[in-house]
């Protein structure tokens, strides 16, 4: 293959018009880096030969050693293709170029896929034939129908279905008929998820015309009333025509669309419908466009008449349908011709058997058949090498066969080129619908909307370009610290070089030596014994380790305007919203220091880049933490920082570098671990511990080791991973007594250590519908809540004290998109129908809705304040108008020398968020828990005492310890509970395997939720749930009790109740008989609590650390 020059790939970015961006998606080992390896061999950067064995860009050893890929890469490709311009002129080479971006299949890397797709305009998506739609397949499809991106269908390892489970072509025909069935399914899934609910924003509309026209008719004339009825069948019947539904005809996959591929990546062969009706076009007198349509389902060729023919003309004849007879059956030829086919058994894929010696016995036992080979190399006007035909490796003939007559690289990048947009087609199609999804969006300057949509390159037009993630490599494999080969250093420049590194190595030599640095003699006899090339080989390790830093770069695609180096522009934070350009932070101006081409390992470098284009850009170091946007203007820009990351980070573990000395070392490594991963974060509890937070326990174990080899270069260890837990409350039949008979249960009188201040509140557990409601939306109540805070600032600045003090930190949830959040109205629409769900205790919820104060933990949690004070003390968090709180800020404010209840509103909202935040079991986040504030009573001091005023200081810290007290008070008046983070977990495994499989899932408190067995497979495929806390080890465990026949994929799925009580201990005669004194039944529930506690370092009551007290004497005495 002829090596393509960077320059050419270069010139080809300026055509836009022959560009494609696209990425590869793929649940873990379908073939996504053996398929990519393929492609790259036709730019003659590997060798055909190794594709599919080398893993080009599996750049990082761990993924090569683990075979996995864990970060998404990045390659520029040239692809010829003979095009004609009309169908009566003669073909011509054109050349495109293809960025392509492989990414993980890991669950634990989904944040990688979300990086990858949002700079690229199409996908390709991969399936194995054997496996069929598995979790992530189902996780990279809802990706590109978020972000809009058109995806092509690749299904691969149909060599599996040959050699492993022995099918006929026949068989293997139905087999991919429901493989392809079953895609399409999860994609219909979508499409409707979409029309259901542009009909019920269509139904809004039509009831809010109807109630307008309503109300305006009442307004012209109250005298005589229309006809209500007429008058809705009208505005329905004018909104009918405004509502389009929209076809699905083009979103399915359907091998006559030319949107399905087959393929075997590891063979190196694939192909499409339209490449065999080409082949057959000719031979059948058929033209090839009717016969692209009837090669693919239930249609039959007729040998005698050579007529197509349907299932219900068949008439009882037992003929091959025309995709078996025309298609499958030659592959399957070309197997047995070469290999033996289903009868050689693993003689075809050496990837899918044991042991390396089994593989060469096999493979020399495997016969080809000589005969029929030549009959299909004749047929197909093939030439194979005589030494092919010679050697006694029958993979060899095999892939030499498929080269010449179904290269995969040309299947592929055909159907990428026709079928996947360029990026002026892409981003008038994807650009609108995010650009109106983006914060602010009604404030975007119409000038970068159009620039976006309409893809305006000049160098006067405003440069938008998007920073998905931001990718570390060493200053060594910079362009610019790389010296081509081929150079020779001139006289000077060698000079230059000899003399710094003599004197390198003689600072070295003089470290090593334990010589004092002011030495003058042991300077010059290290000088005058040091030269080039030699020195002491640590002392050379040492200097690299020292003069090779980690630079961070940019991981880009450019949108509209030409990026140069040298040119300044403004990166926008994720937060950034046009509507306020210059709220604080205030975006920041950086130069543009260089900017590369991507080419996998490499990085080639560049002066300007044209818009469509994936590239890498410097000098962002420090002003972009993940993502980011840059724009040449500040005014009017848009923010494009929005992305799903999939998999949100669960697992936090707390580090420390094992010489103390390396602490400032390991906390900048964690900061540019931090930038350089989408999903890791880093964290400093109120402990003083450092900790990570990660997606999985692949991924804590990535990052782990990159920290200890790039980014901190220092040795680490790692404590107990910190898993989350939830409590929460629930009305139990086994609950004790009221701890206040006189009071309703839950209910607490708290009064302050001054005896000024009495507060009374009551505890109750939340609705389930509105705990899980408030759950979904978070990033409601958040942007209700930044409303808010904005009004009253706008409005009066002097109460900024009083907001400070109960600043909590928000930066667990910081990521999540404002597009899409319901407004106030909706939302209190939807609280109100979750209130009413709640039909036994519907009289407390009743006017709970009007008087909710706040949420809680960090003002966004699934926790309730509602104020039910007679005088409504606190300002309602959900009023439609600002004029309650105004009220409330003047009766605050107003000068007096007595107390009142609402002076105190805000430190009671405070003490609300420090309880919820730390619960009373194991101090994690309180859930479904509502608080009602009945009651403040303020006594007036004595006499003796100075003012109220004066007094304010010392009781707001006196009624936040007294409120957030008398709430866990009231929370243990009920029957606690802890909540456990939960693994949805999805294992393929044989039947061979299956016990094991359960018997490590129960082992590990799992809970088995679903079996299927996947029709035309042996293989079965499990779903359950697994505790977070016990899950570290669990994949390591499942593959070593199956000698890795199966491997789990982990997915976080939120918080499940354990439904017992960790207090909870024999009571009751039977109870008593039964299980003894001390309970021999294990509370599992009471195991967790004990474990965070300790953990925390807080007291553990009911631990006996000796229970029998008598002398124990050694075996010595």
């Amino acid at each position: 293959m002829p090596v393509i020059h960077p320059d050419k790939l270069v010139a080809l970015q300026r055509n836009a018009e022959d560009v494609r961006n696209i990425c590869i998606l793929a649940h873990v080992d379908h073939g996504k880096t053996s398929l990519t390896d393929a492609l790259i061999a036709t730019n003659g950067i590997i060798s055909p030969k190794l594709a599919g064995k080398i893993r080009y860009l599996d750049s990082r050893p761990d993924e090569q050693l683990r075979g996995i890929t864990m970060e998404s890469s990045a390659i520029s490709l040239c692809f010829s293709m003979a095009r004609r311009s009309a169908p009566d002129t003669e073909p011509v080479n054109k050349d495109y170029l293809i960025n392509l971006i492989d990414s993980p299949g890991h669950v634990d890397f989904s944040s990688e896929v979300s990086t990858a797709s949002r700079l690229c305009d199409g996908a390709v998506v991969l399936v194995d034939a054997v496996e069929g739609v598995c979790s992530q397949t189902v996780t990279v499809l809802r990706q590109t129908w978020i972000e809009h991106l058109k995806p092509i269908l690749v299904i691969n390892k149909i060599d599996r279905l040959i050699t492993e489970l022995r099918m006929s072509p026949r068989e293997a025909h139905v087999h991919l008929g429901k493989l392809l069935e079953q895609v399409n399914a999860v994609l219909g899934s979508f499409f409707q998820g979409d029309q259901m609910e542009q009909d019920l924003q269509w139904r809004e509309k039509v009831e809010q015309r109807v109630a307008a026209a309503a109300a305006k008719e009442q307004e012209k004339s109250r005298q005589h009333e229309a006809d209500m009825s007429d008058l809705a069948s009208e505005a329905t019947a004018s909104t009918n025509g405004d509502f389009e539904e929209k076809d699905d005809d083009d979103l399915y996959f359907s091998p006559e669309n030319n949107n399905v591929i087959f393929s075997s990546a590891v063979d190196g062969w694939a192909f499409t419908v339209r490449q065999f009706a080409s082949l057959y076009e000719k031979k059948l007198g058929m033209r090839r466009s009717a016969l692209e349509k009837v090669l693919w389902g239930d249609f039959y060729l007729d040998p005698k008449t050579k007529r197509v023919l349907s299932s219900k003309h068949l008439k009882g004849r037992a003929l091959k349908p025309m995709f078996v007879q025309l298609v499958l059956d030659n592959i399957w030829a070309v197997y047995e011709a070469t290999t033996g086919g289903d009868k050689g058994k693993g003689c075809v894929n050496d990837q899918y058997n044991a042991s390396i010696v089994d593989q060469f016995a096999d493979l020399i036992s495997c016969a080809s058949d000589p005969a029929m080979l030549e009959k299909i190399t004749r047929s197909l006007s093939l030439t194979i090498p005589p030494h092919v035909l010679r050697s006694r490796d029958p993979r060899s003939l095999l892939t030499t066969v498929f080269a010449a007559w179904l290269p995969l690289s040309t299947a592929l990048l055909v159907s990428v080129v026709e079928k996947l947009p360029n990026p002026p087609t892409a981003q008038a199609a994807r650009l609108p619908a995010l650009i109106d999804a983006s914060p602010g969006a009604s404030h975007v300057d119409p000038i970068v909307r159009a620039a976006m949509t309409t893809f305006k390159t000049s160098a006067n037009d405003p440069v938008v370009a998007f920073v998905s993630k931001m990718v570390s490599v060493p200053a060594s494999e910079l362009p610019q610290n790389k010296r081509k080969a081929g150079n020779i250093l001139t006289a000077e420049e060698a000079r230059d070089m000899a003399r710094k590194k003599r004197s390198e190595i003689a600072k070295a030599q003089i470290a090593m030596e334990g010589k004092p640095s002011n030495d003058i003699n042991g300077i010059a006899e290290a000088l005058s014994s040091a030269s080039i090339g030699n020195g002491e080989d640590t002392s050379k390790q040492a200097i690299e380790l020292e003069e090779d830093p980690e630079q961070l770069i940019g991981f880009a695609r450019l949108y509209s305007g030409t990026l140069k180096v040298g040119d300044s522009i403004y990166v926008l934070p994720p937060k950034f919203s046009p509507a306020s350009p210059h709220a604080a932070p205030e975006p920041q101006k950086v130069t543009v220091t260089a900017l590369y081409l991507l080419m996998g390992r490499g990085l080639e470098p560049l002066t300007s880049v044209p818009a469509g284009v994936v590239f890498g850009i410097g000098g962002l170091e420090g002003h972009i933490l993940k993502s980011g946007t840059l724009c040449t203007q500040l005014e009017g820009s848009v923010n494009l920082a929005g992305m799903n990351m999939g998999s949100q980070p669960i697992v936090r573990v707390a580090l420390e570098p094992v010489n103390p000395g390396d602490l400032n070392k390991m906390i900048k490594g964690m900061q540019m671990l931090e930038q350089s991963d989408p999903c890791a974060q880093y964290e400093v509890l109120e402990s003083g511990e450092h900790v990570i937070l990660t997606a999985g326990e692949l991924h804590l174990e990535r990052c782990l080791k990159d920290l200890r080899e790039r980014f901190a270069r220092c040795d680490i260890q790692a404590g107990e991973p910190i898993v989350p837990y939830r409590e929460t409350i629930v009305s139990a039949a086994e609950m004790a007594a009221p701890k206040t008979k006189d009071l309703p249960r839950g209910t607490v009188v708290g009064t302050t250590t001054s005896k000024q201040v009495t507060v009374r509140l009551r505890v109750l557990p939340l609705p389930l519908a509105m705990t899980g409601f408030l759950e979904q939306n978070v990033g409601a109540v958040r942007r209700l809540y930044a409303e808010k805070k904005a009004e009253e600032e706008s409005r009066k600045d002097e109460f900024s004290q009083s907001e400070e003090m109960v600043e909590v930190e928000n930066s667990e949830q910081d990521d999540i998109p404002m597009s899409g959040l319901l407004s106030l109205a909706d939302f209190k629409k939807a609280l109100k129908a979750a209130f009413e769900e709640d039909k036994e205790q519907q009289h407390i919820w009743n006017d709970a809705l009007d008087n909710i104060t706040a949420f809680g933990p960090r003002r966004t949690g699934p926790n309730l304040l509602i104020d039910t004070t007679s005088d409504s003390i606190c300002r309602r968090f959900l009023a439609e108008t600002g004029e309650d709180n105004i009220s409330k800020d003047i009766s605050i404010e107003t000068p007096s020398s007595s107390l009142t209840p609402e002076a105190f509103s805000d430190k009671i909202a405070y003490a609300f968020q420090l309880a919820t935040g730390q619960g009373p079991l194991c101090h994690e986040p309180m859930q479904g828990v509502a608080v009602f504030l009945e009651n403040v009573t303020i006594t007036s001091p004595s006499e003796e005492d100075t003012l109220g005023r004066d007094n304010q200081g010392r009781l707001t810290g006196e009624i936040i310890k007294t409120v957030r007290d008398s709430i866990r008070q009231g929370f243990l008046d009920w029957s606690p509970r802890l909540l456990l983070a939960m693994y949805s977990c999805e294992i393929q495994a044989s039947a061979e395997v299956l016990g094991r499989v359960y018997g490590v899932i129960t082992r590990r408190h799992g809970r088995i939720i679903d079996e299927t067995l996947k029709e035309g497979t042996p293989f079965f495929t499990i779903t359950s749930v697994l505790p977070v806390a016990s899950s570290f080890g669990f994949s390591d465990e499942i593959r070593k009790r199956t000698s890795g026949a199966a491997a789990p994929q982990l997915r976080f799925q939120g918080f499940e109740m354990l439904d017992e009580d960790p207090f909870w201990v024999p009571s009751t005669e039977e109870e008593l008989e039964d299980l003894g004194e001390y309970g021999d039944k294990e509370n599992v529930a009471k195991g967790h609590m004990d474990k965070v506690r300790a953990r925390k370092g807080l007291m553990i009551t009911g631990r006996k650390m000796v229970r029998d007290a008598e002398k124990q004497k050694t075996l010595k005495r």
